[in-house]
């Protein structure tokens, strides 16, 4: 399925809107556009397996590029507009992308690639050209908006954030067989109830997987997508009443944002139509989840899953309260959990989370990192720690990456996190370990608070009186520190190498 027969069947049906513009792509529009924009990649030389880049905000031509790469066999890469011109400069290098769209509200960035990757031939920009930059529309205006003779089916190259050094493209074979198979459509009906008549509001950007990808799959059943510019919780709850949207897909940090609206906010608006609110991305804490259950029903439907898509997992909002935390069970691969020795734990053991039977996948250039995510067995793993229950739900503790080692003890921070998350006072926290003479490390809690004011030794004492009162000392934070603000990506997640790296300056860390 893609837009050519929706097109076909609904040229005038929306296949996307922009909410702040309003500006609304029909799928007559958007399959004609891709069409044109297939055949401009053509007469460029790209040919099936190459790749191009986008450096974009969410834009109106966002997907009519997307599809263009999508139906011509193509592999794109989305790059995030928070990075420096060094780093995007970087993946455009590594990806070995031959083609760059951007736009000019990224101009201060882009203005500078061109010296720094000679190699790539095509430089374009949307909303006007600024040298050495040409004008995508006119270079892609004049072609003809027939199908391709012959169409295959792309793929994206995504690239992880980097919290852990350089970031690495994730590359996974395209689909084999004619344009339009795509099984993780189906995933998206069975699991969440996606269908032709499903209004999907979409908040994140769109460099991001998550909202890439299921933007894609309810385009591909002929849905109609919002797109949210940018997120802000008191506009998205309009949208919901507005285009009276039935599916959408959220990160806990919003949630968060949601719940701190006041309640004549959260109350004037009629989200009767709100069937299915999707989230993932990085851990709920159970007692938000709970509000937002309490407040919009049961309709959260949670899944876990890498950008690797080595498998996942889905709980809905009844599975949920009945195993509150759990992030599901697996409906793509089998979970399997391993000791440090690669040994095979039983329910209710912690270790490293592994699928059997997911999706290929490699990383870039990178044949280590590549090597070290499989097993024996060739089951994969992206360093997520984790348990199952007897029944096979899969309870995550935390990252590898994360774990903070104290007098020898293994402290994972995600729990102590989720519950000072909950906190009345706070906006948002990162639980982290930090040098400590006599155990090597010892945890420390960074809090944003909702008032600023309220920072010091007071705030920090009660702040870790909380915790005292719920989790064993060993997962307490010995110390508290305040911050504006916290290093997070749009779609949620955190940073925490940046902060870790802040403390362990000056010291032989094995932070890595």
């Amino acid at each position: 399925m893609y837009p050519a027969i929706f097109a076909d069947k609904w040229p005038d049906k929306p296949a996307y809107i922009m909410a702040e513009s309003g500006e609304t792509v029909t799928y007559g529009a958007l399959d004609a556009a891709s069409n044109r924009i297939a055949r401009f990649f053509r007469e460029a030389g790209l040919r099936p397996g190459d790749g191009i880049a986008l450096l974009m905000e969410n834009h109106p031509r966002y997907y009519e590029i997307v599809w263009a790469a999508q139906r011509s066999g193509l592999y794109y890469t989305p790059i995030s507009t928070h990075l420096t011109a060094e780093e995007v400069a970087y993946i455009l290098r590594d990806s070995g992308a031959r083609l760059v769209v951007t736009t000019r509200r990224m101009a201060e960035v882009a203005g500078a690639l061109p010296d720094l990757v000679p190699h790539i031939g095509h430089w374009l920009m949307l909303d006007g050209a600024q040298a050495p930059y040409h004008g995508f529309e006119e270079a892609a205006r004049p072609f003809s908006d027939s199908r391709l003779d012959v169409e295959r089916e792309g793929a994206s190259l995504l690239y992880s954030s980097g919290t852990t050094g350089r970031p690495k493209g994730i590359l996974r074979p395209p689909p084999e067989g004619p344009m339009g198979q795509d099984a993780s459509v189906q995933l998206t009906v069975e699991q969440f109830g996606a269908a032709a008549e499903s209004v999907y509001l979409s908040p994140a950007p769109l460099y991001h997987s998550a909202p890439l990808h299921f933007n894609i799959r309810f385009q591909r059943l002929g849905a109609t997508c919002v797109i949210m510019e940018k997120f802000d919780a008191l506009a998205a709850l309009r949208l919901i009443e507005t285009h009276r949207v039935t599916h959408s897909q959220w990160v806990p940090t919003m949630f968060i944002r949601l719940l701190g609206l006041p309640e004549e906010d959260r109350a004037r608006f009629d989200l009767s139509s709100h069937r299915c609110a999707i989230h993932a991305a990085a851990p709920c804490p159970v007692q938000i989840k709970k509000r937002m259950i309490d407040w919009w029903g049961p309709i959260l439907a949670e899944y876990y899953g890498a950008t690797e898509r080595n498998g996942m997992t889905v709980i809905q909002a009844d599975e949920w309260r009945a195993r509150p935390g759990s992030v599901g069970r697996a409906v793509m691969g089998r979970i399997h959990i391993l000791d440090e020795d690669g040994t095979e734990l039983p329910p209710g053991e912690a270790g490293t989370v592994y699928f059997e039977g997911g999706g290929a996948f490699e990383y870039l250039n990178d044949p280590d990192k590549t090597r070290d995510a499989f097993d024996s067995h060739g089951w994969s793993t992206v360093g997520d720690m984790g348990y199952v229950d007897a029944d096979g739900y899969l309870f995550l503790t935390d990252r590898k990456a994360h774990m903070i080692i104290s007098g020898g003890v293994n402290i994972y921070p995600q729990e102590t996190e989720n519950l000072l998350a909950a906190h009345p006072r706070i906006a948002d926290v990162a639980v982290i370990g930090v040098p400590n003479a006599e155990f090597g490390e010892e945890v420390k809690a960074v809090v944003q608070l909702l008032d600023p004011a309220e920072a010091g030794p007071d705030m920090a004492r009660a702040l870790i009186a909380h915790c005292a009162r719920h989790l064993s000392k060993i997962k307490c934070p010995r110390s508290v520190d305040f911050v504006d603000d916290l290093p997070r990506h749009p779609t949620g997640k955190l940073y925490k190498r940046l902060l870790r790296d802040r403390y362990w300056q000056g010291h032989d860390s094995r932070i890595v």
